[in-house]
């Protein structure tokens, strides 16, 4: 359907070098926009370019540590000149440290918040301010259950979340009014580099899967279909909204 064509559409997607952030990259591109792809890893960086290539797509490198002062600023500017515009954010890049919360440093604490939240408001303001003169924009958040619901061992990361979740409402409530629509979504357990390690202990397995209705882990492509219809004109009246992609999970808690 037209709704959901993103021809013509540029798009940035932070984090893009691999697992969900690559899967996203793909899918965008798949569905017509043509792609910054944003990540500190150049090898990472040319797998997912070389990807989206072959398969008739049009892709935008950018190596970049987003937790560096200006670093926002720096890649909107670059892709604008590379791309000829922006219309398309996905804030993806994030970490988690995982330690139970008397074990948090405050070099810790400061790593994940300055990734997860302040690197995403950052980029959200150096594109949205295009966005904003333009009339038209698209902001996608991913976030987790984690910033809804309590997970063990997670507090800055769940700190970081809710906080990139109370952002999205803000932002579109600034920005609707200029046609930037700001929406989140909040994946449940996949499997990707970010938890490769707690996938593969069966027992954690087995816990995640009695709290999730659907009775599976998820699969990065089960992110992709919401991404693009946030960001397109196919959710042209929905702006501050958290979407939850989580097999049912947020129905129980954790």
């Amino acid at each position: 359907m037209t709704r959901f064509d993103l021809h013509g559409k540029k798009a940035i997607i932070t984090g893009a070098g691999r697992g969900i952030g690559k899967a996203l990259a793909l899918g965008i591109a798949e569905a017509g926009a043509e792609v910054a792809v944003v990540s500190r890893t150049a090898s990472d960086l040319q797998e997912v370019v070389s990807a989206i290539e072959a398969k008739g797509g049009v892709a935008f490198p950018v190596e970049v540590d987003l937790t560096v002062s200006d670093a926002a600023d720096r890649v909107v500017k670059k892709v604008v000149e590379g791309l000829g515009g922006v219309h398309i954010l996905i804030n993806n890049a994030g970490m988690n440290i995982r330690k139970k919360a008397h074990e948090v440093t405050e070099e810790e604490w400061d790593r994940v918040l300055d990734l997860n939240l302040k690197a995403a408001f950052f980029m959200s303001q150096a594109a949205g301010k295009i966005m904003c003169e333009q009339r038209y924009g698209r902001i996608v958040n991913i976030a987790s259950v984690a910033g809804v619901e309590a997970l063990r061992t997670g507090v800055a990361y769940g700190a970081s979340k809710a906080g990139l979740i109370q952002m999205t409402r803000v932002l579109a409530l600034e920005w609707s009014k200029f046609g930037v629509n700001v929406n989140a979504i909040a994946p449940w357990y996949f499997r990707t580099p970010l938890t490769e390690s707690l996938l593969n202990e069966e027992a954690f397995v087995q816990e995640v899967l009695q709290r999730t209705p659907s009775g599976r882990i998820g699969d990065v492509e089960d992110l992709v279909g919401p991404a693009i219809f946030l960001s397109s004109d196919a959710a042209s009246y929905i702006s501050g909204q958290t979407i939850s992609v989580d097999g049912g999970m947020s129905i129980y808690g954790f």
